[in-house]
């Protein structure tokens, strides 16, 4: 697909998603806000991508309520806003809820990388349908490979921060590399049932017998063989890769990923040590055999996990009938994706080693270490979750959609202040003496106080203050424009690399009569330094408020004209803010 057919795509998914949402009749401005939110550097053709989104809100403005519904459909994308005046979606009732005495699920994961988004589905359902059913969450670190999915010591912590911040605490905490002994407690079990063997074949040569649906040598062999063989796994006669325990299934299963699967393998944990364990044992359980095992022994009642996995119950199922259990209730969900996000932990990984990514937090990341610093909050990605729930479908959101959501949310409890990026100066002439403004923090909270700028002219009546430099092509087309809660001014000149205005009248009444533009400024006497770090990992540089810097880290604050920034640090007279929501 060309350029030109991606931007058209995009609009167009836009248009589609505003329509249905306001009765079959889309907005382009609404469209066009949301297709530069996406794609910054349309700006840059600002006038090309009006045209066209003018023309693709007009054909979809032609079509009828069916038919846009229809088209939007193909997308699998979570809606567009959430209506303030609609209520909160909840969670559907659980399948199966009362075949248990006490609903337990868990959340299991590989402790090889950080959490990002794709994770979410799991760790928000699992967690809240326990507590929806006053049932039990578990958390299981599941770091049994110690040479290919290697776990590291520090994301056992990470993920359990992040569990926090995701307000998912967990009744109980297991980690599989302390179970082992477990495992192989089970496997004999297996054995002696005959539901288990274990395989000395060369690889290549089973796998043959696997696709012609033939059963090795091996498998015949009797259960007390099969017990010796197994500690010859254990005690080291065998090497790496010259043996593997195998789960008997069903050699017709039209699924050759089926068909005796393995379950537990042998490492070389002295080239290959365990960060947990290091060399104590070499007989490693794969997933199928760990994960199943567990699962039963810590009575969990609903298995909530992504369709990906849904061979892999299959192949449990087996394990089960041979120990006498009976499975789980299975949830298998679909994929959910955000536009553009890289979710892959290898890839993540690699771009931060390349130096692509400045850290797991970088905020071109879907992690949830870098959605936790640009200030998106746990309820905005709940939201998200609970739209898109159980069902098996993939999902792909924007990222204006989170801003959305996330703006939605944050919005009554944010501070506003002037910050301004890309400054040029004004010189402002007409204010006689010492001037004290007094606004808002929030328009309708009253609660949240004041702010005050105290404005300083010089002898002469001049006053000089920050404006962005973007805000010249908006001012130089009117004869008046505003001071945000200050002035009006007009007679605007350039000399040099500064501006120069004079003081018109003070009233907002005046301002909106002649509809003059509204833009935000800082006095260049009284303010602190600014850095943004963007959506796109950008480093802008302006000046805010003074007041900016008494609020505490943490605090979102809403940038008037520009977008909401969470402070992630202060220091000398400098604020830094990561980019929330527009």
């Amino acid at each position: 697909m060309s350029s030109g057919e991606e931007l058209e795509e995009l609009i167009k998914r836009n248009s589609l998603v505003n329509a249905v949402a306001h009765e079959g009749k889309c907005n382009p401005q609404a469209v066009l806000g949301k297709v530069l939110a996406e794609r910054p550097p349309l700006k840059e053709n600002i006038k090309a991508v009006i045209r066209l989104v003018n023309d693709v809100s007009k054909q979809v403005n032609q079509m009828s309520l069916e038919e846009q519904e229809k088209a939007v459909s193909k997308y699998n994308i979570v809606k567009e806003a959430v209506r303030p005046q609609q209520k909160e979606k909840g969670l559907p009732p659980l399948p199966e809820a009362d075949r248990y005495k006490q609903i337990v699920t868990r959340f299991a994961p590989n402790p090889d990388s950080v959490l990002h988004l794709g994770s979410a589905r799991a760790i928000i359902l699992s967690h809240d349908y326990a507590r929806l059913y006053a049932g039990k969450f578990i958390l299981r670190f599941e770091d049994t490979d110690p040479r290919l999915k290697k776990a590291a010591l520090q994301f056992y912590n990470t993920i359990k921060e992040d569990l926090k911040w995701l307000e998912c605490m967990w009744d109980e905490e297991y980690i599989q590399s302390d179970r082992l002994l477990i495992y192989y407690d089970y496997t004999r079990r297996l054995i002696e049932v005959g539901g288990a063997y274990v395989c000395t074949c060369e690889v290549d040569s089973f796998r043959r017998k696997l696709i012609k649906k033939k059963p090795c040598p091996c498998r015949s062999l009797s259960p007390k063989e099969h017990i010796e063989r197994f500690n010859k796994m254990l005690d080291g006669t065998y090497k790496e890769g010259k043996a593997v325990l195998r789960i008997k299934t069903d050699m017709d299963h039209p699924n050759p990923a089926v068909r005796d699967w393995p379950a537990l393998r042998i490492i070389d944990t002295k080239k290959h040590p365990h960060p947990r364990v290091g060399a104590k044992f070499r007989v490693w359980p794969l997933y199928n055999l760990a994960s199943g095992l567990d699962d039963h022994l810590m009575g969990i009642t609903h298995i909530i996990r992504g369709k990906e996995h849904y061979t892999n119950m299959i192949r449990q199922r087996y394990m089960y009938e041979h120990l006498g259990w009976v499975y789980p209730t299975a949830i298998h969900y679909g994929r959910l994706k955000i536009e553009g996000g890289v979710l892959s932990k290898s890839k993540i990984t690699q771009g931060i080693a390349e130096g692509l990514y400045t850290g797991f937090d970088d905020p071109r990341l879907a992690t949830f270490q870098a959605l936790r610093k640009r200030g998106v909050l746990p309820k905005t990605i709940r939201t998200i979750i609970y739209e898109v729930g159980i069902r098996p479908i993939d999902a792909t959101i924007s990222w204006a959609t989170l801003y959305s959501i996330n703006k939605k949310i944050i919005d009554k409890s944010s501070p506003r202040y002037f910050v301004v990026i890309n400054p040029v100066v004004l010189s402002v002439k007409g204010l006689t003496g010492r001037k004290e403004i007094s606004l808002k923090k929030h328009p309708e909270v009253e609660s949240m106080g004041y702010r005050k700028i105290v404005l300083k002219p010089a002898e002469d009546g001049i006053l000089k203050v920050y404006i962005r430099k973007d805000d010249l092509v908006k001012i130089q087309a009117h004869p008046l424009f505003r001071l945000m809660g200050f002035a009006n001014v007009y007679d605007l000149k350039t000399v040099g690399d500064h501006l120069e205005g004079v003081i018109h009248s003070y009233g907002m009444d005046t301002a909106k009569s002649v509809s003059a533009p509204f833009i935000h400024w800082v006095p260049v006497d009284s303010n602190v330094r600014v850095r943004l770090i963007d959506q796109n990992g950008q480093v802008l540089e302006g000046f805010g408020e003074k007041g900016l810097f008494d609020e505490p880290v943490n605090t979102i604050v809403q940038m008037e004209r520009e977008g909401f920034a969470r402070i992630d640090s202060k220091e000398k007279n400098v604020v830094a803010l990561y980019f929330s929501s527009k």
